[in-house]
């Protein structure tokens, strides 16, 4: 019995301990660069004491800093997207020489055959990515 209410009670504390970690920061609730340099201004000069001209030079600093992050991220988002793309092309490429690979192997009426299903298959893919995201139906673009 002993064991049961400590199991409770551990999973009772976690749970709670978890929940409140998640109101800390809202999904979604992203905070612009004044917002983010305020914020920290503000912190740091309740927590070092600052005075004016310090907190002004701290400002400074801060928005030199807050604004590098912004240009990295930006950065690493771009390079992504070119990454993103190149391996689209390449799996594009891909998939050309394996249907032309095929079309060698096949006869007519067993390539067309294949295309159709390969055709539904990638259909049917893209509908449950879609139900994933929960956009419903792809769009034509895709």
């Amino acid at each position: 019995m002993k064991k049961l209410f400590l199991a409770l009670l551990l999973l009772v504390g976690i749970t709670t301990w978890a929940q409140g970690k998640r109101e800390r920061r809202p999904e979604g609730d992203r905070l612009t660069k004044e917002e983010k340099v305020d914020l920290q201004v503000k912190r740091m000069t309740k927590d070092l004491d600052l005075n004016e001209k310090q907190a002004k030079e701290v400002r400074a600093l801060v928005t030199k800093e807050v604004e590098k992050r912004e240009a990295k991220r930006a950065e690493m988002t771009e390079e992504k997207k070119a990454k993103r793309e190149a391996m689209k092309t390449e799996m594009k490429e891909a998939q050309a020489t394996h249907s032309a690979e095929m079309k060698k192997i096949l006869t007519p009426e067993q390539y067309a055959k294949w295309e159709k299903l390969r055709d539904e298959r990638k259909d049917k893919l893209k509908e449950r990515m879609a139900e994933r995201r929960g956009k419903g139906k792809p769009s034509p673009e895709e």
